[in-house]
């Protein structure tokens, strides 16, 4: 397992890759945030932002989600999986705002996470960019790359590798923590092909280490 000064290194040198990370789902406000964070589950961001760009011209307030039909809504996310599900907990979500927030997004991820369509990963999201509330949430990326260094365990839970970064990571670094390892995660420690011949933390990181020795073994066969 890293120790915190190895962690430290870390963080400084995806913080040289990708000096700009941040979210990449677009958005105006909180409640395009929350619609986007809900349809990227099992899905790209580059897709989400594709079909939200003409998703938000159309609706613009949870009334505008709940103005049309359950169909129609369905028809306009078609394009993204689990759409029918997804468009159930929109429409849910948006009566949900209305009945009991006033039309607005709350702040805190205990209230968030009440909201249909909502878990842990998504607040997280939400309470962290749109309400600068310190947050690591924890998807696929961040996940693979906190075991992959071995910053956390292989066995780890989702709720386990947040708990873990929450305590090795300073509080005021959470966010951009969590942007770094998703960039890092996305865009050089891919799942398939992670590039370990031009990593920067390939002598500390386990996952990288055997990777580099099959492909020499294989190499001399």
């Amino acid at each position: 397992m890293l120790n915190k000064k190895q962690i430290r290194f870390c963080l400084d040198e995806m913080k040289k890759m990708f000096p700009d990370a941040e979210c990449e789902l677009n958005h105006k406000n909180p409640f395009e945030l929350v619609i986007a964070v809900l349809l990227s589950a099992q899905c790209t961001d580059v897709l989400v932002n594709k079909v939200t760009k003409e998703l938000f011209k159309k609706y613009e307030t949870p009334s505008d989600y709940l103005s049309v039909t359950l169909e129609e809504l369905q028809q306009d996310i078609k394009s993204i999986g689990l759409y029918r599900n997804k468009a159930k907990h929109i429409r849910k979500l948006c009566q949900s705002l209305l009945d009991d927030y006033n039309g607005d997004v709350p702040e805190t991820k205990t209230e968030l996470m009440k909201l249909a369509g909502v878990g842990r990963k998504t607040a997280n999201v939400v309470a962290s960019v749109a309400f600068k509330e310190p947050a690591i949430a924890v998807d696929t990326h961040v996940e693979r790359v906190s075991k992959r260094l071995a910053i956390c365990r292989w066995k780890d839970s989702v709720t386990e590798v947040e708990e873990t970064l929450m305590r090795k990571v300073p509080k005021d670094e959470w966010s951009d923590t969590h942007h770094l390892m998703i960039f890092f995660g996305r865009y050089h420690c891919k799942a398939r092909n992670p590039n370990c011949p031009e990593c920067p933390l390939l002598d500390i990181c386990r996952e990288g280490q055997k990777r580099m020795k099959k492909e020499k073994i294989l190499l001399q066969k």
